[in-house]
């Protein structure tokens, strides 16, 4: 496979951006060898600057749930930038947008569009603290709620990938009212609540975990979070960003049954492009400016383009009722033919996996926490990670992130990336696994 223009290109990056990378993720840093500069892409193939193509499940990290330059969204976006593509004025989009939410997600009444999931968590806990009167919030071990300084505490996602679970920067003032809990162990939260009487503004949590791998939640987690929130007078927020409009048209508070005070969206409700929002009941949204007292501000936020994209995806998940069913299926499909390869190879392993999210964990043990997925061996991932790019899957590029099925994953493709993983193994086993 070559990589020559890859690796001309992130040399040149290098020169003008810090580590060559604008999201630190993208460095390859957690699986080594050269990050792939891609030049297009369509339906689940990514087309590279060295003509390599492969079958993604990166997804842009998720939104692309109706897979590349999806044909909606494409001519959409083109009539809406004949145009322009920002008049920092009101449209009519922003209103569309925001109802489609409303209708497609229960227990929300109004919505704030941003302009990425890190504004939109940022937002949440400053709602949080104004409605409560309170400073204090509980975030979970190895959940990533964007970069803001309050969450930069035992963070997710790349965070992990380059070995900062904070960051150096960040104020000690930020963080001291940042309380960590254990994700899906439900006495750390009752602990710290005990601990800190009538001092909680917020419990933050991905209802299932995307950031640490794919991680879903123990059976009465998130409900136990529901009850432990109302009887203390905690808002409880989910941080949707990645599992919003994916997991089911209500998200994963339609999926498991449980309605969060205030939730937060990025990626998906702007088909791919910068975008996010905060979402919740009339009675804490409208403490946000002009409304109320909570001052909040983008000149970007509500952009046209963006606001036209969303809609066109929103519009397609919610008018078609099968999708999620398809993408079930294929996402099956796909996990028990890796079990049946690593199976094969005798490899330690566990998939975790919540409709089109999953995860491959090489380890033996089950995986429901960051302590769990510590233990999993990322050097082995690292090397399957770079077997599977030899041919022709491109994987996250790390063994902290969730991976992502997308309508546009046929079955053929599926066959090919189990073959893929069939191969990589073959690879795999001429150098001893470590147990």
């Amino acid at each position: 496979m070559k990589t020559a223009q890859s690796k001309q290109l992130f040399k040149r990056a290098q020169q003008s951006i810090p580590g060559g990378v604008n999201s630190p993720v993208r460095t390859f840093a957690g699986v080594g060898g050269t990050p792939r500069f891609i030049k297009s892409a369509s339906g689940s193939l990514l087309l590279d600057a060295d003509g390599n193509a492969y079958i993604d499940y990166l997804g842009s990290w998720g939104p692309m749930i109706l897979g590349h330059a999806w044909p909606g969204v494409v001519r959409a976006v083109q009539q809406q930038l004949a145009h322009s593509s920002s008049y920092g004025l009101l449209t009519e989009k922003e209103i569309e947008l925001a109802e489609l939410v409303v209708s497609m997600v229960p227990g929300i009444e109004k919505v704030r569009l941003v302009n990425s999931g890190t504004e939109a968590c940022m937002t949440a806990v400053r709602l949080a603290r104004a409605a409560t009167g309170r400073q204090k919030i509980i975030k979970f071990n190895g959940c990533y709620h964007g970069h803001a300084d309050t969450f930069l505490v035992k963070a997710g996602s790349g965070a992990l990938t380059l070995g900062n679970p904070s960051s150096p920067g960040v104020s000690v003032n930020a963080v001291q009212n940042t309380l960590i809990a254990e994700f899906n162990q439900l006495p750390t939260v009752e602990e710290i609540i005990a601990c800190n009487p009538g001092a909680i503004a917020a419990i933050i949590v991905e209802p299932v975990a995307g950031n640490m791998g794919c991680i879903p939640p123990d059976d009465n987690f998130l409900r136990g979070l529901r009850k432990l929130a109302t009887k203390n007078g905690i808002v409880l927020i989910f941080d949707e960003v990645m599992t919003g409009f994916r997991l089911a048209p209500g998200g994963a508070q339609e999926v498991f049954n449980i309605r969060a005070d205030l939730v937060t969206y990025g990626k998906i409700i702007g088909g791919g492009f910068p975008v996010g929002a905060i979402a919740g009941p009339e009675s804490i949204m409208d403490l946000l400016a002009p409304a109320g007292p909570v001052y909040q501000a983008g000149t970007l936020s509500g952009n046209p383009v963006a606001t036209t994209a969303g809609i066109a995806i929103l519009s397609e998940l919610k008018s078609n009722h099968g999708i999620y069913a398809q993408l079930n299926q294929k996402s099956e499909i796909l996990q028990n033919g890796l079990q049946q390869v690593f199976n094969s190879f005798d490899l330690p392993h566990r998939i975790n996996r919540v409709g089109s999210m999953l995860s491959v964990f090489f380890t033996n043990k089950q995986v429901h926490s960051f302590a769990d997925v510590q233990e999993a061996d990322m050097d082995l991932f690292a090397r399957f990670f770079q077997q599977m790019l030899n041919h022709g899957v491109h994987l996250p590029p790390s063994g902290y992130e969730a991976w992502f099925i997308a309508a546009t994953h046929t079955e053929k493709l599926l066959l090919e990336t189990i073959a893929a993983a069939k191969s990589s193994c073959h690879s795999l086993m001429k150098k001893p696994v470590v147990r």
